[in-house]
């Protein structure tokens, strides 16, 4: 079972967006995965039609462990893609997590716990923070994939993530590595996209994505139907871009299961 991250603590640059787009593309090809939305705003679990009235367990379940993972994962409205939901218990976790023994290996120790091959592939839908949930994901992650958005400020947000990913790894998980940097809210009418996206590249070479996600409104309109855009939608630009984006996934999985 493969654990990826999807991390960012700038919001607002589509980490729900490719989570949820991401996991359904790769259970189009026969992967069971599972959704694990770790962000108290549970936006994940609303954008696959989870109501929060259905969400009788959550992730926050599986942190305190009250729950073990096969307990707490519902299946969604797509084959092969499973969720483990977000509720608003999930807000004060950070601080109830303080007095936990390992409080930053809780996650971790929750997915060592299952025992079956349900799924071949975890993707974490991370808050946009670099708080104890990140750490928590991080620390049972294999690796990271970092949505990007091409704007200046991004920048910024990812020298910084790339700092904590550097602590992680030397004190905690020395095999965590980053699956790559998706660009997202890409717009070729916009220079400083061009700009950021060619910055990006420079000094991070192949670990980018080559397929880049454009802005589109069809990715902003499926979350208030409760439907990934690859169902929306699947002939949009959005959605064509996360097809193509899986694809780079699943190349770079097998290095992942080595490392594994």
């Amino acid at each position: 079972m493969i654990c990826i991250a999807i991390a960012n603590q700038k919001g607002g640059v589509g980490k729900t967006t490719t989570a949820i787009n991401v996991g359904t593309a790769l259970a189009a090809t026969g992967k069971r995965v599972l959704l694990l939305d770790l962000d108290p705003q549970g936006n994940c679990s609303t954008g696959l039609g989870i109501s929060r009235a259905d969400r009788e367990h959550s992730s926050y379940d599986l942190l305190v462990g009250d729950h073990d993972l096969e307990e707490v994962a519902v299946p969604t409205q797509v084959p092969g893609l499973d969720i483990v939901p977000a509720t608003q218990d999930l807000s004060g976790a950070e601080i109830e997590l303080i007095e936990f023994e390992a409080r930053t290996h809780r996650l971790d120790a929750a997915l060592a716990r299952h025992k079956g091959g349900r799924w071949d592939v975890v993707l974490i839908d991370c808050p946009p923070s670099l708080g104890l949930l990140t750490i928590n994901a991080m620390v049972a992650a294999h690796a990271l994939l970092v949505p990007l958005q091409c704007e200046f400020f991004a920048l910024e947000g990812l020298s910084q993530l790339l700092t904590t990913v550097e602590r992680i790894r030397s004190r905690f998980n020395p095999g965590l590595s980053i699956l790559g940097v998706a660009l997202t809210m890409y717009d070729r009418r916009n220079r400083l996209t061009d700009q950021v996206s060619d910055d990006v590249r420079a000094v991070l070479g192949r670990v980018v994505f080559d397929t880049v996600i454009p802005r589109n409104v069809r990715l902003s309109e499926a979350p208030s139907h409760g439907l990934p855009a690859l169902i929306y939608d699947h002939k949009c630009a959005g959605s064509e871009a996360y097809i193509a984006l899986a694809r780079e996934v699943i190349e770079r999985l097998p290095k992942l299961k080595k490392a594994a």
